[in-house]
């Protein structure tokens, strides 16, 4: 089966002044349909970058990346938006919901620019906040949600359009341990339903459930290692010690 994803020699600088710096430094990665995978790094490593140019938000300077059989760094930039906006979910640590609209009203809003009726919106944005357990808080404000369910509006937002792959940056990085832990299970959940997954993040707990760890170093690629073939279950919780008895 081809890839979903395949970057080859895959390079980006950005201009300082007069001053190039290389960021990416030929990367070769391939994603297989239906994967968990995780992108970890230091800070600088190029983690986001990657992300980006997978998700189509910015073109590389060399190299060939393909989506889905498709060289998508020479599309022109309406194609590239389509392919973006009709195939690629997003979620962030921030969450970027607008404070002013309702929860529905922010996981509608990507079909609102591929002219899909008000009618079948509301029908999609229902099932997909049913899909991640918010549906009794679909008419509250992001003020009105915890940090755990802004997170969870987020992911309902990028499902919507039924991506072929959901991009996560940092998705646990501002939450309490507990409340990262419901929302990596979430998406190990939505793999096991087939969708595609990059997760972004310096958590190595979260990168242990994934199916397999790609690190970057100085924008290299210095560790690909393949992990289970489903991702790992979540760690059971630490047993109290057995207390003694005098013999």
């Amino acid at each position: 089966m081809p890839a979903l994803i395949a970057i080859r020699n895959l390079t980006r600088t950005y201009q300082i002044g007069d001053r190039p710096i290389p960021i990416l430094r030929g990367i070769d990665i391939s994603i297989q349909e239906g994967e968990c995978l995780s992108l970890m790094g230091p800070s600088g490593s190029g983690k986001t970058t990657l992300m980006h140019l997978i998700g189509c938000l910015d073109r590389p300077d060399g190299g060939s990346y393909h989506f889905q059989g498709q060289e998508v760094s020479r599309l022109s930039d309406d194609d590239l938006a389509r392919l973006r906006a009709r195939h690629i979910g997003y979620v962030f640590q921030a969450f970027n919901l607008i404070p002013q609209m309702t929860l529905r009203e922010n996981v509608e809003l990507p079909l609102t620019y591929l002219d899909i009726p008000p009618r079948e919106r509301r029908t999609r944005a229902l099932k997909a906040i049913e899909q991640v357990g918010l549906a009794h808080r679909e008419d509250h404000r992001p003020a009105e949600l915890s940090g755990g369910e802004n997170q969870r509006g987020a992911i309902a937002r990028a499902l919507i359009i039924e991506p072929a792959l959901l991009l996560a940056d940092e998705p646990t990085g501002s939450l309490d341990s507990r409340t990262g832990e419901e929302i990596t299970e979430l998406f190990l959940a939505l793999n096991r339903k087939g969708l595609t997954v990059l997760i972004v993040t310096h958590d190595p707990l979260l990168a242990a459930r994934t199916n397999r760890i790609v690190r970057l170093r100085d924008g290299r690629l210095v560790d690909h290692l393949p992990q289970n073939s489903s991702p790992a279950p979540a760690p059971a919780p630490a047993q109290p010690a057995a207390q003694a008895h005098p013999s």
